[in-house]
């Protein structure tokens, strides 16, 4: 009888998903009590609450990269993450059309994802090391895109022609029209090669023989939640969205 391997696990990272879902689960609570509930809080709108905000997608996006050469059935979980943020696309257009999310996190992994499938034969051919630093560095050159420029937060470098904003097309790809407005908005440019950077980061890691070092468990709860990422993001705003309007009812804030 054949063996059966069991593809290995890598807990660590289910549990720096899981920190980073606690973290956005926290910072979207904070953004219905001040937005829909008027809490008067004005360190949520500060440059730290930027950097918390900026930090939590970071992780996800990079990881999501990182996983990708690890896991099996991509194009099927691509699609499924794409599908889950067109169905969050579409809810929010009717129910809250004035904080609607157009083009949000999941849109943009899973178009990730998917990409992956047509170009994975082609970025293996790219050494790791190089393929990392270009694309940490073609982030931070296009991080600013989306405002016209080629720059990285405060520093901006080469202004972008206006033409080029014209649609939801190129909104999709990274360059918004006027009036355009998300909540929650990453376009593919710059987010595809902070994508890619951790794409092949794991390559590296992979190729150093090092991926052990993520094997071992350390807080299994946590972990959990990060196995489960997918399944509490679809969930976790109206879960919070409906604890907070009975605590509101109640008197409580």
């Amino acid at each position: 009888m054949n063996k059966i391997h069991k593809k290995k696990r890598y807990e660590k990272l289910d549990g720096i998903r899981g920190v980073a879902l606690l973290n956005m689960i926290a910072y979207h609570m904070i953004w219905d009590l001040v937005y829909i509930y008027r809490l008067d809080w004005n360190w949520y709108k500060s440059e730290g609450a930027y950097i918390w905000q900026q930090g939590i997608c970071w992780t996800f996006i990079f990881l999501s990269g990182f996983c990708g050469p690890l896991g099996s059935r991509a194009r099927r979980r691509g699609l499924v993450v794409f599908l889950g943020g067109a169905v969050i696309t579409a809810v929010t257009l009717a129910v809250m059309p004035q904080d609607r999310v157009v083009f949000g996190v999941l849109t943009l992994i899973g178009s990730c994802m998917l990409l992956m499938q047509v170009f994975d034969r082609w970025l293996r051919r790219i050494s790791s090391a190089a393929g990392m630093a270009g694309s940490f560095g073609l982030f931070f050159l296009t991080r600013n895109l989306n405002e016209g420029w080629l720059g990285f937060e405060h520093w901006n470098f080469v202004k972008m022609p206006e033409g080029i904003y014209r649609n939801l097309l190129t909104a999709y790809l990274g360059f918004p029209q006027p009036g355009f407005y998300s909540t929650d908005y990453f376009s593919l440019f710059p987010w595809l090669f902070l994508f890619l950077a951790g794409y092949f980061t794991c390559h590296q890691i992979r190729n150093r023989h090092a991926m052990q070092l993520l094997e071992e468990s350390l807080l299994v709860p946590v972990e959990w939640l990060g196995r489960h990422s997918f399944e509490i993001y679809m969930l976790h705003q109206p879960v919070i969205y409906a604890i907070l309007e009975l605590l509101h009812r109640q008197g409580i804030y």
